[in-house]
């Protein structure tokens, strides 16, 4: 039986009711519900989070409510009522006007939602002067503080700026900023935080309970994070195939679930302090370690003099050093920007470095073409978004057996036969293979990137924030995958990651990153459990607990913009040597 998720006793007149929404999609002739039936109330001033895994009819709820459906799925019966105005059934020209001003949306792919060929300034402005009528100064003024607000460094220079120029965490928060700038009545954060860092996270956070405590504005959070849900949420709407599974206060959902779902999803989240209990001797030193950076070094020219030279440089890494053992897995960890995936494009020959930098003792420095493809063969990387990494016009098996064809390793036959061995190592069955990249889940199409980087039985597979997108079950399942190829090849894994209980349940040692340069280094009890850089301690207090009972913690929230990399040519940073504090436990020495 449907439960409604009804506003707290006491409360108003609800600012959104939902009445057995449903919304179905009509393919070849068939109508089929995506949701079904679903019911719930919102005041003014609540969060309301809609959890549930991929598939679950979260977004599809989301979208429904913004009158942004795909043509053929549509609101069959229901209604949606924001301050008695039923938003299904108004007409494009009249949702246009809410849309934005009375309703916002802040979505979770923000490269997707950003116009590629527009300023962030020219976006931002643009939304401003659609509903309000203000000169360009105004709105530019406006859209700067807006950008200020999200805690984007020099956000002057932000506005001239493209949105490929900036790093993913960056455009989520101009997508945040804009959808904040007008004050909205209701805000629907579909994954807001989903590929943002800790600590930007729980500014973001701390931010739209800032915004609801001065306008009221009610807030729906689409999230399978049982960690920002806690944090955040009074109430809580639990989906499945597109139904409620359990609505309950936050507390009381967390306290005692009552359907098995909601406990396997709150099983399923990793939590910081138990990967002491998933402790591993830690594999020893070899002679030639599988990677090695000395003093590494990452730079990028830009802007430029009336003579056309560059005036400024991006110091993306500065002075790296570190190995990776054989059957190890080493972490990297920090926000944005700090170089953590410039650290795995250098290891895999894809941008210039200075310092050394080898591969199984080979030094990559100097290598001919040839030389880099053969070392491919020893270092795989499998990337965050497991979609943009496959070719849509290819089967998933072309895929798996495509680093075979490349380097011209066996015959047909036998690519074929070692896809398939691949296939089914990770789970999948052999008549998948003949299937394309959108015929799985965002979880099957992980696994198949994972079959792919094994095919040439690399030494090495970096890990570059491969399961932050996916459903916490979900997660599980493939860092349980890692682990047991892990066991079974011996291959090491670099993973880098800005979810710190997940980095804490799978590395043997990490390195914490801050704008380009290692601030601490060890083992992962020393690093988890003595953290002793500022830098660190701030990472983890960030961590969102999935305990609501104890979202009253007190945060230190910074009062400076984050600083900036770059820097005029000729005015390198500051160097932070290491200094060891025992047992290898690597502490910068401004600490």
């Amino acid at each position: 039986m449907t439960q409604i998720a009804t506003a707290p006793s006491g409360a108003e007149a609800a600012l959104l009711s939902v009445r057995d929404l449903t919304v179905s999609v009509k393919d070849r002739g068939v109508v089929r519900p995506l949701v079904a039936g679903l019911s719930f109330d919102l005041a003014a001033g609540e969060t309301l989070a809609i959890a549930g895994e991929s598939g679950s009819g979260k977004s599809i709820t989301s979208l429904a409510l913004m009158g942004l459906l795909p043509n053929n799925v549509s609101v069959t019966s229901g209604q949606a009522l924001l301050e008695g105005t039923d938003l299904p059934s108004l007409p494009e020209a009249r949702m246009r006007a809410w849309r934005g001003a009375r309703v916002a949306m802040i979505f979770q792919e923000p490269m997707t939602s950003l116009n590629p060929v527009h300023t962030i300034g020219s976006q931002m402005t643009e939304v401003i002067r659609a509903h309000e009528p203000v000169s360009a100064s105004a709105a530019r003024t406006a859209a700067i503080e807006a950008l200020r607000k999200v805690r984007i460094p020099e956000p002057e220079r932000r506005m001239k700026q493209y949105p490929h120029e900036l790093s993913g965490g960056m455009r989520q928060r101009v997508m945040i900023a804009m959808a904040l700038v007008l004050r909205p009545v209701l805000l629907i954060a579909d994954e807001p935080t989903t590929a943002l860092d800790v600590t930007v996270q729980r500014e973001v956070l701390e931010l739209l309970r800032d915004l609801q405590k001065e306008t009221g504005t009610a807030i729906i959070l689409i999230t399978h994070d049982m960690g920002v849900v806690a944090e955040t949420a009074d109430r809580v709407v639990v989906m499945r195939h597109g139904r409620m599974v359990e609505s309950a206060p936050v507390e009381q959902l967390f306290a005692a679930p009552t359907q098995d779902y909601t406990r396997a999803l709150l099983a399923a989240v990793p939590r910081l302090g138990t990967g002491a209990e998933r402790a591993k001797p830690l594999p020893p030193a070899a002679p030639v370690p599988v990677a090695r950076l000395v003093d590494a070094q990452v730079h990028f020219d830009i802007g430029a003099s009336f003579l056309g030279r560059p005036t400024h440089r991006v110091h993306a890494v500065e002075g790296v050093s570190f190995d990776i053992r054989p059957g190890e897995t080493f972490g990297l960890v920090g926000e944005s920007g700090c170089g953590k995936s410039t650290i795995a494009k250098s290891l895999a020959g894809l941008v210039p470095h200075q310092g050394h930098v080898e591969v199984d003792g080979q030094a990559l420095a100097g290598l001919t073409a040839q030389g880099r493809r053969d070392i491919c063969r020893h270092i795989q990387m499998v990337f965050q978004d497991p979609m943009a990494a496959l070719d849509p016009r290819m089967t998933v098996g072309e895929a798996v057996a495509e680093p075979l064809l490349i380097h011209g390793i066996g015959t047909p036959k036998e690519r074929h036969t070692r896809a398939a061995e691949l296939f089914e190592r990770v789970g999948l069955t052999l008549e998948q293979m003949t299937r394309y990249p959108h015929e799985f889940s965002g979880g099957q199409r992980q696994r198949i990137c994972v079959a792919r980087a094994l095919a040439l039985k690399p030494k090495l597979i970096i890990c570059d924030e491969s399961v932050s997108a996916l459903d916490v079950s979900v997660q599980a399942q493939v860092l349980e995958l890692l682990e047991e190829l892990q066991r079974e090849t011996g291959v090491s894994y670099l993973f880098i990651s800005h979810d710190m209980a997940v980095v804490e349940n799978v590395v043997d040692r990490l390195a914490v990153m801050y704008l380009g340069q290692i601030v601490e280094m060890g083992t992962r009890d020393q690093v988890f459990g003595n953290p002793r850089h500022n830098y660190t301690k701030r990472l983890l207090d960030a961590v969102p607990i999935p305990d609501p009972l104890r979202r009253a913690r007190a945060h230190a929230r910074p009062v400076s913009d984050i600083p900036s990399p770059i820097h005029r040519i000729g005015n390198a940073p500051n160097r932070l040597p290491l200094q060891d504090i025992g047992d290898g436990h690597l502490v910068a020495n401004d600490w």
